[in-house]
């Protein structure tokens, strides 16, 4: 590729060639008309000459008069500087100034002669042989009368005038290559001038395309060029003042997509990512970066969302519909789907939005599970209570013995049944006591909860032959409700002893981490398989319903643990491996010294 020259050089090299062509033509045409007005003048004072010396010689045109003439010739050539020759009409020469007139030839064919034999003045140039160099010739016709009677012919050296010429025009090139320079150093310092302020041009026009806006170019110089920077400078004020707005709005976007919860995909009428927001990243899995152009299909494979696009862009209304992603966990998203279109209103994609629903659906299977738990753990009570009073109606009630072990498991199952209330009515309580902030919170011995909560326990813990160990530091104090912590720190203690096999330990442990005052409740029963970790503090949700409530449980117990810790603004967990026991751990905030 032929790098293209930079302006000045175009400027510079197209006045130095105009200046040199102009010097030449103007050198070759004062050179040319130099010489024919030297001819010319040199044509003029031959012809003078040859009329002077043909009013000597009229009437004397004879050979006998040879001699005479010849001698007149030879003495009026030195005062002239003239060849003169004196030719007969029959084109022979009489006399010559330089020559013998017999050695020379008929000169009857020379044209200047010819023409002279006609009456006119004739002239011609041509190379001499006798004197071997270039000569101008003059031709006179002699007229006595109405009769020619000889010719006058004048002559002279035409390598004089060159040499003359040549001197001239030496002078005339000096001259001319010494202007040839000025106008060489005057036009480098017009083009420099001219291209100047059009290379700085190009700079601020290379700074505008760089974002540097700021700086403006200097408005001066000729009227065309001043106009030129004046445009320029406003075009960049305008196209500052655009990208600012474009800019500001797109951080406004940005910022609005990057706050939004719901997450938000823009795909073309290809499918292929146009835009998506950290929500959907993160719902989705994927980055921006690496996303951006390529295909959904490429990127994301979930069916369910493929299927959801497909059928947004193939529809001219909003779409709505559920979509599914299974893995690890289930995630629940509520997509919307709208047409996206373009400044002349064609369509160029559709937007999908994305709610992840997750965790309404979550609370909505666990207020389902809630109600049927509920409902089954009032009815089988209500149930036996039903028949067995029903039985005792029958005829039961008069036969002592049956009437009183029916009375028995009436009194249990209504036990049951009261329980499960008060379990009920205290869940109740403690989460409208925490939204309403009615839970007093004040700093105190975590340490001495604990040893009230194992005395609590201890009658339990006897009847099954189940050790109670403690290992707590003295100094474990946090924000706590003590009667609260008691409860929760109960429950815990006394499922671990329902769940451990006689003989075995529960062991109750205090200490102070990073993380706050951290409480475990050990057992070495039969541990909970990892299925159902996830779901242990729900409500009525019972790992196994036989014999969780052989054991008495409400199922109620867990989630009292978990409102109460939260009211005090700490976490509950639990580790377990079936067949090696499980481990409750409470975590409270620290006091802050």
């Amino acid at each position: 590729m032929i790098r293209p020259k930079r302006l000045l050089w175009q400027f510079y090299l197209s006045y130095l060639l105009i200046i040199l062509l102009s010097l030449s033509v103007l050198t070759w045409y004062f050179s040319s008309s130099l010489r024919e007005f030297y001819l010319e003048q040199a044509g003029s004072d031959l012809k003078a000459r040859g009329y002077l010396i043909e009013r000597q010689v009229r009437g004397q045109f004879a050979v006998k008069n040879s001699p005479y003439l010849e001698s007149l010739c030879r003495e009026l050539t030195p005062q002239s500087e003239t060849r003169i020759t004196l030719i007969m009409p029959s084109g022979v020469v009489l006399a010559d100034s330089m020559e013998e007139a017999s050695r020379m030839e008929n000169h009857a064919g020379r044209p200047e002669i010819t023409e002279a034999l006609h009456g006119r003045t004739g002239r011609s140039i041509r190379f001499s042989h006798t004197l071997q160099e270039e000569m101008m010739y003059v031709a006179i016709p002699v007229v006595e009368g109405d009769t020619i009677t000889g010719v006058v012919r004048t002559a002279m050296a035409v390598t004089a005038i060159d040499r003359t010429l040549g001197a001239i025009r030496s002078k005339v090139l000096f001259g001319g290559l010494i202007a040839a320079v000025f106008a060489a150093l005057l036009s480098l310092l017009v083009s420099r001038r001219i291209s100047l302020p059009l290379e700085q041009m190009k700079q601020g026009a290379e700074r505008f395309a760089k974002g540097e806006l700021e700086e403006r170019m200097a408005v001066r110089g000729a009227e065309e060029i001043r106009g030129l920077a004046e445009a320029m400078n406003k075009m960049a004020a305008q196209l500052d003042d655009r990208i600012r707005t474009v800019l500001r709005q797109r951080n406004e976007q940005e910022a609005v997509l990057a706050s939004m919860v719901e997450g938000v995909l823009a795909v073309d009428t290809d499918e292929r990512i146009i835009r998506l927001n950290q929500a959907a990243e993160k719902l989705l899995s994927i980055e921006s970066t690496r996303a951006q152009g390529q295909r959904i299909q490429e990127v994301v494979r979930k069916a369910d969302l493929q299927r959801f696009i497909a059928r947004a862009l193939e529809s001219s209304d909003p779409v709505e519909g559920d979509i599914v992603f299974h893995g690890e966990q289930e995630r629940f998203l509520q997509a919307h789907g709208t047409a996206l279109k373009g400044s002349q209103g064609q369509d160029i994609g559709v937007l999908i939005v994305l709610n992840d629903v997750t965790r309404l659906r979550r609370l909505e299977n666990v207020r389902r599970d809630f109600v049927a738990n509920v409902s089954h753990e009032l009815k089988t009570p209500i149930t036996a209570i039903k028949g067995f009073v029903e039985t005792l109606m029958d005829g039961a009630i008069n036969q002592p013995e049956d009437a009183q072990r029916f009375l028995a498991i009436i009194t249990k199952q209504a036990d049951r049944l009261n329980a499960i209330i008060d379990d009920l009515l205290d869940l109740s309580r403690i989460e409208q006591d925490a939204e309403r902030h009615h839970i007093v919170l004040q700093p105190g011995s975590v340490n001495e909860v604990i040893q009230s909560a194992i005395q609590s326990c201890e009658i339990q813990a006897n009847e099954r032959s189940i050790t109670m160990e403690s290992s707590a530091e003295a100094e474990l104090s946090a924000r706590i409700n003590p009667a609260l912590l008691e409860q929760a720190l109960v429950n815990l203690i006394n499922n671990a002893i329902k769940y451990s096999e006689p003989g075995s330990k529960v062991r109750v442990e205090g200490v102070k981490t990073a993380e706050g005052v951290m409480v475990r409740v050990r057992d070495s029963g039969c541990g909970i398989a990892r299925e159902h970790l996830p779901r242990l503090f729900e409500r009525f949700y019972r790992v196994d319903k036989a014999r969780s409530r052989k054991q008495g449980g409400t199922g109620l117990g867990l989630a009292i643990v978990k409102h109460i810790v939260q009211t005090h603004g700490g976490q509950v967990s639990v580790e377990s491996t079936p067949g090696m026991g499980s481990t409750f751990t409470i975590v409270l905030p620290s006091v802050t010294p």
